[in-house]
């Protein structure tokens, strides 16, 4: 979103049904805009990555959807290359068909040229960010999501949940413990 800001947040986050956490584990700073989706209901789609991991403790496993790799495997991967994009084009049919149709024109009216350097990125650049070895997941995950969305009574149950099971990020609790832990001041 252009410019986006609170006032845009405000409206935004409220309204959310899913909340989209997808940076690959390991690499996301410290934000709070999960927290906030949660706060306000909505189920989040993540990586095991920065506060996800705390959110998803305190809502639980059967209120969060995880795909992709651990910090860990991502690190290994960064260092080994034991996959490679190529390697998982050749296995999924359906990820190679996407790479194929962006390659061919098919989303550029003919222009082969235009998304070439989209797909050199994911091809065949070293991708710090690892998405070709997340995406089968990342698919697989965004499937679970389409089918719990359908039963609303679960989801809204998951969602009521999510609200209820936040209150370890209240700001009195984020404040004394910060207080407490990183400037040493007691607060009682």
């Amino acid at each position: 979103l252009p410019n986006y800001n609170v006032s845009q947040a405000e409206i935004i986050m409220p309204a959310a049904d899913l909340s989209e956490q997808i940076s690959t584990a390991g690499t996301e700073a410290s934000g709070t805009g999960n927290m906030k989706f949660s706060l306000n209901g909505a189920l989040t789609i993540g990586t095991l990555d920065g506060a996800n991991i705390e959110i998803r403790e305190e809502v639980g496993d059967e209120n969060f959807f995880i795909f992709g790799m651990t910090a860990e495997e991502a690190e290994f991967e960064r260092k080994n290359f034991s996959r490679t994009p190529w390697q998982v084009c050749q296995k999924n049919e359906g990820i190679r068909n996407v790479i194929e149709s962006i390659e061919d024109g098919s989303f550029s009216n003919g222009e082969r040229e235009l998304f070439k350097p989209l797909v050199d990125s994911l091809m065949n650049k070293h991708d710090p960010y690892l998405l070709m070895l997340d995406l089968e997941s990342y698919i697989d995950c965004q499937n679970r999501v389409g089918d719990a969305f359908l039963d609303t009574e679960s989801w809204t149950r998951k969602s009521i949940l999510n609200v209820a099971r936040m209150g370890k990020f209240s700001t009195d609790r984020s404040i004394k413990q910060y207080s407490e832990e990183i400037w040493g001041i007691k607060v009682e």
